[in-house]
């Protein structure tokens, strides 16, 4: 690893897949729990760290966090009342709300296309002054994403253990046997997709705080990333219960982000063919499924060419 990839690369690449897995498991929620496509994850992405810069240079840096997933929330809210009150459907709606998310986070930032926050208080900058260790300065950012995506992963989990998330999971695969169930579809629609798009505003907010700027192009691309993460982690882990599953994530996200620290340190790509790098391990991750599937016929057709030739003879 250090002949490929450099420690500080290495702690970069972690420190981003910690954020990373936070999206991926809104999109786990979203796209693998409810069956919806929900293409608001970019603008809300930006959202939160517009949210949480705002609060943040406000004074607040403690309520940054909570902010930017209540906005979230809201950004889930609107997708889910344009789907479930209005008939629109979910592709549609998501872009629709992704659209009008790009005019709030302008507003949010103060007709701002770029925010920053250096020399404000933030929340790193709060638990770096927490110990006077040297290696807490050099790895504080790290060791507070990791127990920030561990606390969301744990509730995540048990939330899914909870009367409501098993509700969500049964929308998910059947809705017409929910609401012959006594249960309204609807409502387990809006709170799955607050959930996953609280997650998503954290994540903006945390890589906001992370890199201390952003621009508000800041979200594009992410269901693309976090659809990468997805497939990664279902590819390596398979569909079983939610921990593994949520796991999977997780480790599918910090696999992606290592995979472009290792292509871009390299020189492999320049920077700026990341989108590429990424739409190509998204196609080739997807394709892998099928690509085993063909193998295996080609194999079995070869094996059946071979006992026929043997019965010929």
């Amino acid at each position: 690893m250090p002949a490929i990839l450099s420690l500080p690369a290495l702690q970069t690449a972690l420190e981003v897949g910690a954020i990373y897995s936070l999206v991926a498991m809104a999109l786990f929620i979203s796209f693998s729990i409810l069956n919806i496509a929900d293409l608001s994850t970019d603008g809300c992405y930006t959202l939160g760290f517009a949210v949480g810069a705002t609060v943040t240079l406000a004074g607040h840096p403690l309520l940054a966090l909570p902010a930017a997933m209540l906005a979230g929330a809201c950004s889930g809210f609107v997708t889910a009342f344009l789907q479930t009150k209005l008939g629109v459907e979910s592709i549609l709606a998501g872009i629709i709300v992704n659209t009008g998310l790009y005019t709030v986070n302008l507003a949010v930032m103060g007709w701002s296309s770029n925010l920053s926050i250096y020399g404000s208080d933030s929340l790193f900058t709060l638990c770096k002054e927490l110990f006077p260790w040297e290696w807490w300065a050099k790895w504080h950012e790290l060791v507070v994403l990791a127990v920030i995506l561990l606390v969301a992963a744990l509730l995540v989990v048990l939330f899914f253990r909870t009367r409501l998330g098993l509700s969500i999971r049964a929308t998910g695969d059947n809705a017409d046997m929910v609401r012959a169930s006594s249960i309204n579809p609807s409502f387990t629609i809006t709170v799955g997709l607050c959930l996953s798009n609280s997650l998503t505003g954290l994540a903006g907010c945390l890589i906001g705080l992370l890199n201390k700027s952003c621009d508000i192009n800041l979200g594009t691309g992410m269901v693309t990333v976090a659809l990468a993460s997805l497939i990664i982690g279902e590819s390596l882990m398979g569909r079983g219960s939610i921990p593994r599953r949520v796991f999977g994530v997780i480790l599918g996200a910090c696999l992606y982000r290592i995979i472009i620290a290792v292509a871009i340190s390299t020189s492999i790509v320049p920077t700026e063919g990341f989108k590429l790098v990424s739409a190509l391990i998204v196609a080739v991750a997807i394709a892998a499924p099928q690509g085993r599937k063909l193998i295996a016929l080609q194999r079995q057709k070869l094996a059946a060419r071979k006992r026929g030739g043997g019965v010929k003879c």
